[in-house]
């Protein structure tokens, strides 16, 4: 696994991945409609303007993840579902708190990335509802050696 600054060429591949993570991890989160509006096409935007912010993890030199960071915030991290378990996501997470990336917000319900989270040693430090794709949602924040 090899963990790099994006690059404009990286963007297509970037967004794939966005659009199947999100489909295989908020299914239980997000009504089908909301899912079916983040194709590869609705992120290219965003990862263009953000591009400086943006991490890919590739293997065998195809991207298999990526993260985007605002200031410590980490604002996604997500791996391709074929990819998981590879430790695309431990690589991705580790670069960014060697960035000093210290707090990250996930969707309550979502076990998965809580478990991920946990695992690697964040702490939960409060819950609350905002909204999201227009519903009201339940998020937890963390943060990283919080309270240690």
């Amino acid at each position: 696994m090899i963990v790099r600054e994006a690059a404009a060429t990286d963007i297509a591949a970037t967004a794939t991945v966005a659009s199947t993570a999100y489909r295989a991890g908020f299914a239980a989160v997000l009504d089908a409609a909301e899912l079916a509006r983040r194709d590869p096409a609705s992120f290219v935007p965003r990862f263009t303007a953000d591009l400086a912010r943006l991490r890919v993890v590739t293997a065998d030199g195809v991207v298999v993840g990526f993260s985007l960071v605002t200031g410590t915030h980490l604002d996604m991290l997500f791996v391709a579902p074929g990819a998981q378990g590879s430790g695309a996501g431990a690589a991705l997470l580790a670069e960014a708190v060697a960035r000093g990336t210290s707090s990250l917000e996930c969707f309550r319900a979502n076990a998965s990335a809580r478990r991920f989270y946990d695992r690697h040693g964040w702490m939960v430090t409060r819950g609350y509802s905002r909204p999201f794709a227009g519903r009201l949602h339940d998020f937890v924040y963390y943060e990283r050696n919080a309270g240690r």
